[in-house]
Formats: C-alpha cells, structure tokens, sequence
C-alpha cells in the first residue's frame, strides 16, 4: 500500500479536546445525581473505581454524592488486572490496589471507569466482583462511551457518548494521574 505525502499519519493529526475540564466536571455531577435517582438515595450503593482513572472519577462521584445526601460516602477500588482474558497477548502489568469499604452482598454495585470501548475490562471487572460475593445489582457508571463493543455490555450512566473510529484512540488526563488539566481528547484518524 502507498501513502501519498498528503496523507496524515496518526501521529501528525493534532488531538482534538471533545471535553475540557468544566465538561467532565458537569459530566461527573450529572452522573452523581443519576445515580442518586435511579438508586432513590446512596443506601446500600457501593461506589467501586477501576484503577487507574476510574479511581480518581469514583472518588469524585462520592465526594459529590456526600454532598448531596449530608453524609460521608466512601468509594472502593477493584483491579481486575488477572481477570483480563489478554493477560497472554500484552506485556506484563503491574497489580493495582482493590479496596472494598464494605461487603459487596445485597449492595448494589456501581463500577466506575474512564472509557468504555471493547466492554473486555467490565467483563474482568464483573469475573472479580463474583469472587468478591453476590451484589444485589452492578450498575456501571462511565465518563465517555466511545463504541465498538465486543461484548454485550451497556453503561447506565454515560457523561458522553463519543463515536470514534478504530483508528482514534481517547485520551482521558485527570490532574490527579496526569498532572495536567482534566480532558477528554481524540488522537489519530482523519481530522
């Protein structure tokens, strides 16, 4: 195949910011009060981020959350590192930390993440939780849906829905990772 010199390559085609950081702030406090109706109030709720983004997006959610209901809502992390089925096809990863504030039985379950693509890391996300014990409901809560699903998985709760080609990728930068301002950009693809 020729590439003619007019053709952009991935790495030439300037990022393009689809949410800057008063967007994902309203995002996140659109998702909160969503969660907060569908669920009447965050009793029996249990707030769980997969690491790394989802983290610091479930801590959000909860600071929100606390704010809301006039009491302290503690969110938990879930690494599904070893339940991923391309463990073989990728290089090795570091484990990340899980932290359940509190039993997962009878509670409904909100899994927190940055970007919902494949739907591959909610499956390993819903394979760590059944070994954790039997929540009452899971309910997932994502910043961006991009598309392109493998599996038959669907957020409940969306900050934005994103179409993208395969060949973009979404960048999701939180200060708290990043260093940097919040943004949601596209690289790659045709501009």
């Amino acid at each position: 195949m020729v590439v003619s010199s007019d053709t952009p390559r991935p790495d030439d085609v300037p990022a393009r910011t689809v949410l800057d950081e008063q967007d994902i702030s309203r995002a996140l406090t659109r998702i909160t009060h969503e969660i907060l109706e569908r669920n009447r109030d965050a009793d029996g709720v249990l707030l769980l981020g997969i690491p790394t983004r989802g983290v610091h997006l479930a801590r959000r959610i909860a600071a929100r959350m606390s704010e809301v209901e006039g009491r302290t809502i503690t969110p938990g992390s879930l690494d599904v590192t070893m339940y991923r089925d391309d463990l073989r096809l990728r290089p090795a990863r570091a484990l990340e930390h899980t932290s359940i504030p509190e039993d997962v039985d009878g509670k409904t379950v909100v899994l927190i993440d940055d970007v919902l693509f494949s739907g591959r890391t909610i499956r390993a996300a819903l394979d760590a939780l059944g070994d954790l014990g039997r929540p009452r409901a899971v309910q997932l809560a994502v910043l961006v849906d991009r598309g392109h699903r493998e599996l038959p998985i669907r957020a409940d709760f969306v900050g934005k829905n994103l179409p993208t080609s395969l060949a973009e990728k979404v960048k999701v930068r939180l200060t708290e990772t990043d260093g940097e301002a919040d943004s949601v950009t596209i690289v790659g693809g045709a501009s």
